[in-house]
């Protein structure tokens, strides 16, 4: 195990986001297959389907910018 090394909170801001947008719009999609019996008064527009692909995208994209490895390939450069 590699020590002295740190990683960036942003990099575990992004998987939480990540994990969170996907069940999150998993659960929209599911409900646009099996809508359910007592719809909400704006079920039209599919909210949960919309902020979890924000949510999906925003986590994708804070775990590829601060990924580790990413950021080993930079520190070597540097160095």
């Amino acid at each position: 195990m590699k020590s002295g090394g740190s990683l960036s909170i942003w990099f575990f801001i992004g998987l939480s986001l990540l994990v969170n947008g996907a069940l999150i719009c998993g659960t929209g999609i599911y409900e646009l297959v099996h809508p359910p019996e007592n719809q909400v008064v704006l079920y039209s527009l599919h909210a949960p389907i919309w902020w979890g692909g924000v949510l999906l995208l925003l986590g994708a994209f804070f775990c590829y910018r601060f990924s580790p490895s990413r950021e080993r390939a930079a520190n070597a450069g540097r160095a």
